[in-house]
């Protein structure tokens, strides 16, 4: 029987085991991470679309009741600041929902 061969079989085998527990180890660690952030997102993306518009209904009744013209333009870019922060919210909250999955797969492969 040739030692060589069996001290490798047996030290390539205990790689893979460890390399399969480690597998095992990061999927119990990133599911129940991905499964809330997958149940949480829906939520906060119908939240951060209620609240922004409603905060825009409300930006844009300053801006029509405004009188003087500092007052309609410091209205306005209030206005456009909120649209463009709430518009970069919603496209970032989508962007973290899109990529969950090849994020969760990413990590699976760097892990191994």
């Amino acid at each position: 029987m040739n030692w060589f061969y069996l001290v490798e079989t047996t030290t390539s085998a205990a790689v893979k085991s460890a390399a399969n527990a480690a597998d095992n180890a990061m999927n119990e660690i990133t599911a129940p991470i991905v499964a809330l952030l997958n149940s949480a997102l829906n939520p906060v993306i119908a939240l951060v679309v209620a609240i922004g518009s409603i905060y825009c209904v409300f930006l844009g009744a300053k801006l029509a009741k405004a009188e003087e013209p500092q007052e309609r333009e410091k209205a306005k870019q209030h206005l456009k600041n909120a649209i463009l922060g709430f518009l970069l919210i919603f496209i970032l909250i989508v962007a973290l929902k899109v990529g969950v999955g090849p994020l969760q797969e990413w990590v699976a492969t760097a892990s191994k």
